[in-house]
This record gives C-alpha cells, sequence and structure tokens, in this order.
C-alpha cells in the first residue's frame, strides 16, 4: 500500500511540476521586461540657434534603450566598433522621433542626425555647449574599454535647417516616456550669448525656449487661474470667507487684504528673501491648513466682521508663500521677464478668485434662503471644512516633526537676510496702515460689520 501511494505521489508530482515550469518560462519575459524601463532618468541637452541651422546636443543614459539589442562582448560589454547601427536606431527611436523643435510656430520636419557617440558616465563634457560639441565630435572609444552598455550615456547631434537664428523657436519634448520620472535640463544658447535653462519633469508640452515679455505673461496668467482653482485649501479658505458675508461690498476689505498679503510674500519669495530651509514648505503648508480651521472656528462661534480683514491679511501672507511654490518651480517658463510673469501669475491668481466668489455667493443666498436657516447652514458648511482641514493640519504637522531645525549660523549672510525679512516687514506694516485708512475713509469696515450685525438681527 506504501508503494502504491509513493508511485501515485511521484506521479502527481510530475504532472504538477510541469505546468509549473511552463508557467514559470511564460511569466519570466514579461518580468523582465519590466524591468527594460528604469524608474528615472536624467536628460541633458544644449539648443543653440546659428546662422541657418539649429544644434541640438543631448545625452540619454543607455539604460532607457531596453528595447534595442547591442551588440556585446564576453559578461556584457559594448562592442564599440559594431554598435553604430544600433546606437543610430536608438537615437531615432527614442528622441529624434519624439523631440519636435517649432520655428515661429512652425514645426521643423527637416532634421539630420549628423553623430552618435557613446560615452562613459564618468565623462563631464555636457556642462559647457563647446566641450559637449568637441566630445560627441571625438573618436568613438576603443573596443577594449570595458564598459556594460546599461552604464554608458549616448551623445547625439541633431541639426534642423532654420530661416534665422533670429526667429523664434519652441520645442514639444515628448521624451517623458523614457523612464517612470524622466528629468531634462535644456539649455538654449541665444545669438546674444544669453542662456535660458530649463529644468522640467515629464512632457511639459510646447515650450517657447526665449519668451517676449506678452507670451510669458499669458502663460503665466493661465498658471495662476489653474492653481487657485486646483488648490483645494486656497478654495476652502477663500469659501470660510465667503459664509458669514455673501456681499461683494461686505467682502472688498477681505479679499482686497487677502489679496495684498500674498502679494507681497509671492514678489518677496520670487526674489529669494523666503527662507531656502526644507522644513519651509511643510510649515507653510501646515499654516495653510491651521489658517482655514481658525476661519472655520470663526464663524461657527461668530465672526467679528469688522476684524476680519486682518484676520485674512496675516493669513494672505501665509497663503503667498504657499503660492510662491508653484511659482518658483515654474519661473524657468518666464525668460528674462520676471517681474511681468510675477504680476501676470499674481493677475491670474485673481481672476480665478473673483470667479470663485461669483459662483460661490449666489449658491449660499439660495442655500439660507430657501433649504436651511442662515445661522444652522453656516455651522454646518463650516464644521465640514474644519474637519477637513483639522485632518490636513495634522497630517502636514507630522510630515513638519520629521525636519530636524537647527540654530542659524549668525554669519555676514544671515545678517542680510535678516535685513531683508526686516524690509519685508516695513513693507507689511505700511500695507496694513494704508489699508485701513482706506477702508475707514471710504467706511467700508463700518458698512461691514453693520452688515454683519443686521445679519444676525435676522437669524
Amino acid at each position: 500500500m506504501n508503494k502504491i501511494s509513493a508511485i501515485l505521489s511521484v506521479f502527481l508530482l510530475k504532472k504538477l511540476i510541469t505546468p509549473c515550469v511552463l508557467l514559470a518560462a511564460f511569466l519570466m519575459p514579461s518580468l523582465s521586461l519590466a524591468h527594460d524601463i528604469p524608474s528615472r532618468v536624467t536628460v541633458y541637452a544644449f539648443v543653440k540657434p546659428e546662422g541657418n541651422q539649429l544644434t541640438a546636443l543631448l545625452r540619454v543614459p543607455m539604460e532607457a534603450f531596453g528595447e534595442i539589442s547591442f551588440p556585446l562582448r564576453g559578461p556584457g560589454y559594448l562592442q564599440f566598433s559594431e554598435a553604430e547601427f544600433a546606437l543610430n536606431d536608438a537615437a531615432r527611436v527614442y528622441i529624434t522621433e519624439s523631440m519636435r523643435f517649432y520655428e515661429n510656430g512652425e514645426e521643423l520636419t527637416e532634421k539630420q542626425l549628423e553623430t552618435v557617440r557613446v560615452s562613459l558616465p564618468s565623462n563631464r563634457s555636457f556642462t559647457t555647449y563647446d566641450d559637449a560639441l568637441e566630445n560627441i565630435l571625438s573618436p568613438r572609444l576603443e573596443d577594449s574599454v570595458d564598459l556594460f552598455w546599461r552604464q554608458g550615456v549616448l551623445d547625439v547631434m541633431v541639426t534642423y535647417p532654420i530661416s534665422s537664428d533670429q526667429s523664434e523657436f519652441s520645442i514639444n519634448p515628448e521624451i517623458g516616456t523614457l523612464s517612470n520620472q524622466t528629468t531634462t535640463v535644456l539649455r538654449f544658447l541665444l545669438p546674444s550669448g544669453a542662456e535660458r535653462v530649463f529644468n522640467y519633469l515629464g512632457n511639459p508640452g510646447v515650450v517657447l525656449l526665449d519668451p517676449r515679455w506678452y507670451q510669458a505673461a499669458l502663460r503665466f496668467v493661465n498658471m495662476g487661474f489653474d492653481h487657485i482653482l486646483d488648490g483645494i485649501d486656497h478654495l476652502l479658505f477663500l469659501f470660510c470667507l465667503v459664509i458669514p458675508l455673501r456681499s461683494m461690498r461686505a467682502l472688498i476689505p477681505v479679499v482686497t487684504s487677502f489679496t495684498i498679503a500674498h502679494s507681497i510674500t509671492l514678489i518677496s519669495s520670487a526674489f529669494g528673501m523666503a527662507p531656502n530651509a526644507l522644513w519651509f514648505p511643510p510649515l507653510i503648508e501646515t499654516l495653510i491648513a491651521l489658517s482655514i480651521v481658525y476661519m472655520a472656528f470663526e464663524n461657527i462661534v461668530g465672526a467679528k466682521l469688522q476684524h476680519r480683514w486682518v484676520a485674512a491679511f496675516g493669513f494672505g501672507l501665509v497663503h503667498g508663500f504657499g503660492f510662491s511654490f508653484l511659482f518658483s518651480d515654474t519661473l524657468q517658463f518666464a525668460g528674462g521677464h520676471l517681474f511681468s510673469s510675477l504680476l501676470a501669475f499674481n493677475v491670474g491668481v485673481e481672476l480665478g478668485q473673483i470667479l470663485v466668489l461669483i459662483l460661490v455667493i449666489p449658491l449660499l443666498r439660495i442655500l439660507f434662503r430657501f433649504f436651511v436657516a442662515e445661522r444652522i447652514g453656516a455651522i454646518l458648511l463650516s464644521a465640514l471644512v474644519a474637519h477637513s482641514a483639522w485632518h490636513w493640519m495634522l497630517d502636514r504637522g507630522n510630515t513638519l516633526a520629521q525636519y530636524q531645525m537647527q540654530m542659524p549660523i549668525f554669519d555676514s549672510i544671515f545678517f542680510s537676510g535678516l535685513m531683508r525679512w526686516g524690509m519685508m516687514l516695513i513693507v507689511i506694516g505700511l500695507a496694513l496702515w494704508g489699508m485701513y485708512e482706506l477702508f475707514r475713509r471710504f467706511s467700508l469696515v463700518e458698512n461691514m460689520a453693520s452688515y454683519g450685525d443686521s445679519r444676525d438681527a435676522k437669524g
């Protein structure tokens, strides 16, 4: 009986092993292909219009070319003498067919892949255009160099015929699929000798390499408008401001003070006056959540509307730093028009705020008139907002607690920064005084207070 059981066990084991082996053999190629796409790569590029030719020099890590079969020797070293066809194929498939250049809005369809060259990962020639060009045009590496193909970098030179180097040039670099996270550092060299540096993640869309002031302004108006509509925390803060007022006249001092305040810190940050410590962004994000919690609780317990513009001003300073984080990341697209782009971004933010107020105020009036009593509705809405903001504040506070804060070094850099902060505080004080005098002269604060008293009496 034991012998029969043993024979059956061996038979069943063979029957199970065979499908498992086949299944593993079937899955192994897909598993290996899943690792062909690297997690992140960095692409370096120079673009230079000169005379009637636009030259693009690019450096791409070869680990991004997972689907190209390169000639190898030994344990996987690249055979340079036989790799020219495969390298050109990789350059066309992954690079030249993906990057699109435009002259005065017209795509440059005629292009010539001049040369490709594999460089060692230790090669630092892409620090300047001249060094990169000299390296690309130098003789290829010898076969005696032992280089695993995935560790190499491919340098590519592509040229485009153009009408003039004074034209407007733009690029649509659709190379974000080289890895899960592709970072591109692109330097555009103007005929005047100036340089525009771009550092972006993924596919940013069409990028003007040297925009005119109105082109940069339009782009940043759109950015500011989209940012205020996408930023749920900024929208909830505005919502808390509107709940007890719901009158454009009563909202004038509140919205004006909030606008002036975030403009001050946004402009200051753009000119390098914000701290560059790692803990500063999570601190600001935590304070933004705190501002929503404060405004919501003030609505619940009963807002002192005659002083609300002061609270809006104080929290507006915090929100301005929040706006600056996005602006600093996109400042590279401003070209040489920093101040006009800054004003345009601010205009976009204000247009977004106005749109929110236009939509929210009538909805709140309808809600409080037909569906729920005004006081109860204000408490319920504010409680819902406070609940969400409270959890944001705790989560962001936990992130902030992970950073280690150190005492500053009292050197010349510290005192120069302290002087800049002193100047900003003077500007803030003057803005507060000017708004108080303006609102008092036009009796806006008194009107807002009386508006709130009449609402309370009706409630």
